[in-house]
């Protein structure tokens, strides 16, 4: 008997690399992509389904490796160099 949910973006790193995907989706204006671009996808039942820990552990972790860099205000980010090379635009 299965308790819990599979939970695919519990991990940071497999959250951040999706939030990596989504972004790679959104045409940036001005560099800039708004959080709620990601977010929203991310939190919703027919995009990713995951939970609003998870998009936080996966945007801190994303800004740890310097695949996203989050303005100050947290309306938007933008993708790094490094980021760049893990999904093509």
């Amino acid at each position: 008997m299965k308790l819990a949910e599979a939970r695919p973006y519990a991990k940071p790193e497999a959250a951040a690399r999706k939030l990596l995907e989504l972004a790679a989706g959104v045409q940036p204006i001005d560099d800039r992509i708004h959080i709620e671009k990601i977010n929203g996808p991310f939190l919703s039942k027919a995009g990713c389904n995951a939970s609003g820990p998870e998009f936080g552990a996966g945007i801190k972790y994303a800004i740890e490796q310097g695949w996203l860099g989050l303005h100050e205000s947290g309306t938007y980010v933008r993708v790094l160099a490094p980021g760049d090379d893990l999904f093509p635009r």
